[in-house]
């Protein structure tokens, strides 16, 4: 597993979207998936009412906790060193693969072998740990499927919805020492947990991703169908988890509704089939678990969102994709193109904080605005709001006296905003805009074919021979 990985470039958005919408296989294989999860979802919430007085109890809990989020975060570190978990606080993703690093080595460590973790994905853990010869195996299958061919998810849910069963086996034949082909899907499954078993066994450290951190216990949340993550965490001699610095919330309690909404909202489910609460390492006379339980909160830009009062509420994500499952945008082009860890409607938002505007400032336009997402978010992000914002930020210098995001004013287009500028001067003055019109109209004959994007899948827009005043003064 030391291969590098092939990690998709983050430029090049525009030629990655074309690409993927010329691919009929992608298209019909994503349309299918996401119906398939849209109706799932929707059988979970039959009454409107009910979904939407749960849906306002799952927003007022994760706003609840983001207003006491400083607070909270002390008093679960705090918790947490009680119960024996060693707590890390990492900057960004370079200070966060320097502690799985320190770990790896005190331990000597050469193995990890990983639970499904969105943010490990953040920081390219994998890739960073081969760097240093340290393997990092995924053990969730659609992680370990998307690792076997050196890609990286196209779906924070689902890793491999993209590939085919006949490519999954193709896949293992190649890559697996010893698998004939079969595209039985129960065959694939049994050869993938023989080959992760054994590793469990062999793992000196075992890593996890974190859902829901709560401070008042001290304790560590982890929501998973396979069973990969309990042994994930109870296998292995050692135990690291990593979350955003976000996913805490003060009671046990309060993980309740969002735990009710997330298995729903994300794969269809009533509720998941393993819930892990983690509170500390093996004790003296336990027979299992780990002999040491390690805590990496990550920033890498969240703190930037948290600051402004718009942009905090894309901290109250709970990562259940279903705003990407009934996004049409996403639904047409995959994970893959965006380039970005979290695609979709939510990776538009989260991304530029993440990663700064210089490079994702395409992100939020990558969006027709229908809404979908933020209709069925589950805790009810404006996403659609925040977009246009992102837009205005992505296009325009910061103003004076306002901080200004990460890379803003990245996607300014000076020929744009003279056209826009143009436009603006001519409309605001009725003298200027009858000139206008006067000139279109008899010299439409030299209005380009081609009109950038407009023309990529729409006919070009010629001015009239005649101006509307035109028309009514012939009319009189």
């Amino acid at each position: 597993m030391n291969a590098p990985l092939n990690y998709v470039p983050r430029s090049d958005f525009k030629k990655r979207t074309f690409a993927a919408t010329q691919d009929p296989h992608l298209r019909q294989s994503f349309r299918s998936a996401m119906d398939f999860l849209m109706a799932k979802r929707q059988a979970q919430f039959p009454d409107q009412e009910a979904f939407e007085h749960l849906r306002a109890l799952g927003e007022e809990v994760r706003r609840y906790s983001l207003s006491r989020l400083p607070e909270l975060l002390e008093q679960l570190e705090a918790n947490l060193t009680r119960n024996g978990v060693k707590v890390h606080w990492a900057e960004d993703a370079e200070e966060a693969n320097a502690i799985f690093l320190e770990i790896s080595r005190s331990h000597g460590a050469t193995r990890l072998i990983k639970g499904k973790s969105m943010v490990s994905e953040e920081i390219e853990l994998n890739h960073e740990m081969a760097k240093h010869g340290v393997d990092c195996l995924e053990s969730d299958m659609g992680e370990y499927i998307v690792q076997l061919d050196g890609e990286k998810p196209s779906h924070i849910i689902m890793p491999a919805i993209h590939k085919t069963k006949e490519q999954i086996a193709r896949l293992f034949h190649e890559k697996v020492p010893g698998v004939d082909y079969t595209d039985s899907v129960d065959e694939l499954i049994q050869i993938g947990r023989r080959i992760l078993r054994e590793n469990f066994r062999d793992a000196h450290i075992g890593v996890s991703g974190v859902n829901f951190a709560v401070a008042e216990t001290g304790s560590l949340c982890l929501v998973e169908n396979e069973g990969n993550g309990r042994m994930c965490t109870t296998v292995p001699p050692v135990h690291i988890a990593i979350t955003g610095i976000e996913k805490v919330v003060e009671k046990l309690e309060h993980v309740v509704p969002l735990y009710t909404l997330l298995p729903r909202s994300a794969t269809g489910q009533a509720i998941t089939t393993y819930f892990n609460v983690i509170s500390g390492p093996r004790k003296p006379g336990e027979k299992d678990g780990p002999k040491e339980v390690h805590l990496i909160l990550l920033d890498n830009g969240r703190s930037q969102a948290y600051a402004d009062e718009q942009l905090r509420q894309t901290l109250q994500c709970i990562r259940c994709g279903a705003c990407m499952n009934h996004c049409p945008v996403y639904t047409r082009i995959g994970g893959h193109a965006y380039g970005t860890t979290y695609p979709g409607p939510i990776g538009e938002i989260v991304s530029p904080h993440m990663m700064g505007l210089t490079a994702t400032h395409e992100l939020p336009f990558a969006s027709s605005l229908c809404g979908a997402c933020g209709d069925v978010c589950p805790v009810k992000i404006p996403i659609p709001d925040i977009l246009m914002r992102l837009r205005r930020e992505a296009s325009h210098e910061a103003e004076p006296g306002r901080p200004a995001l990460r890379g803003q004013g990245a996607g300014r287009n000076r020929l744009v905003s003279l056209a826009f500028a143009a436009w603006r001067t001519i409309y605001s003055h009725p003298g200027l805009y009858r000139l206008y019109a006067w000139a279109a109209s008899r010299l439409n004959f030299l209005t380009p074919k081609s009109q950038l994007g407009w023309t990529a899948s729409r006919t070009p827009l010629i001015p009239a021979r005649q101006t509307l005043r035109d028309r009514l003064k012939n009319r009189a």
